[in-house]
């Protein structure tokens, strides 16, 4: 576990912000490498799936890549990244319902601007809680997020 955790892992999730794979077989292709490498450790190779995960303490990749994005964009609205938050995302001018950091969703038709970054992290950043993203620190996000994700997506 810890070879694959310090070699293969870091291979998958490279440069996940800027290119994630969104057609399903892409990301099936990714999560068969984690599959594999979980049926190796003895003792696993005849549970399910995410039996193993659990037992490992490992998510799905694809909770990982969603994970990556939005502490992305934690920090971009933060300011922890020089970068000008509105170059990426329109601040959305409504107090009715969610946090004081609702972001817009931007209308588009091409599958490239669909699924990058700044389009499909909208809905998830807008579903989280107040309590999650109002701590100012990173550590603070990142603790709230994983328990929020671990709740959500098991």
């Amino acid at each position: 576990m810890q070879l694959y955790k310090s070699l293969v892992r870091p291979r998958l999730e490279y440069c996940i912000q800027a290119w994630r794979p969104y057609l399903k077989k892409d990301i099936n292709v990714l999560e068969r490498v984690q599959k594999r490498a979980t049926k190796l450790i003895s003792g696993l190779s005849e549970m399910g799936y995410e039996e193993r995960l659990k037992i490992l303490g490992l998510t799905t990749l694809e909770t990982r890549r969603l994970r990556g994005d939005l502490i992305e964009v934690f920090k971009i609205l933060k300011g922890y990244e020089n970068i000008d938050q509105e170059m990426f995302f329109d601040m959305s001018q409504s107090n009715l319902r969610g946090h004081s950091l609702k972001l817009n969703k931007k209308r588009v038709r091409l599958d490239v601007a669909k699924f990058s970054f700044s389009n499909r992290v909208v809905n998830e950043w807008n579903i989280l809680d107040e309590e999650i993203i109002s701590g100012c620190s990173l550590a603070g996000f990142k603790r709230k997020l994983d328990r929020h994700l671990r709740d959500k997506r098991g």
